[in-house]
């Protein structure tokens, strides 16, 4: 097929994805579908990405951090959870109409 063609000459490596593309007068961007579709890694753009010992370890303090902050906010969103779940049976049990009457005479900011 055509799509087979421009693909083996792109694998040849004489030419840029821009050269094959104005040689069939296609679009790079159409080739790179074409990539995808046949699942031709070996023709896929490659990023190389050059980093130092303390970059490598930066980044994984970095993710150690960004893990222990999601924790936190789980266990702060589950206490506040368990928070209002107490002042609703506490108001309940109370003989107050809501959780917001409850506050308002406890003094309790909502």
């Amino acid at each position: 097929s055509f799509k087979l063609k421009v693909l083996a000459e792109l694998s040849k490596g004489n030419h840029s994805k821009r050269q094959v593309g104005l040689l069939y007068g296609i679009q790079p961007s159409t080739i790179n579908e074409w990539i995808k579709k046949y699942n031709r890694k070996d023709l896929m753009n490659t990023r190389v990405i050059v980093q130092t010992d303390d970059e490598i370890s930066r980044i994984k303090a970095l993710q150690k951090e960004l893990k222990q902050l999601k924790e936190l906010l789980i266990k702060k969103d589950l206490d506040k959870m368990i928070d209002d779940s107490y002042l609703e049976v506490a108001a309940e049990k109370l003989g107050y109409k809501d959780v917001s009457e409850l506050k308002k005479k406890l003094n309790i900011k909502p």
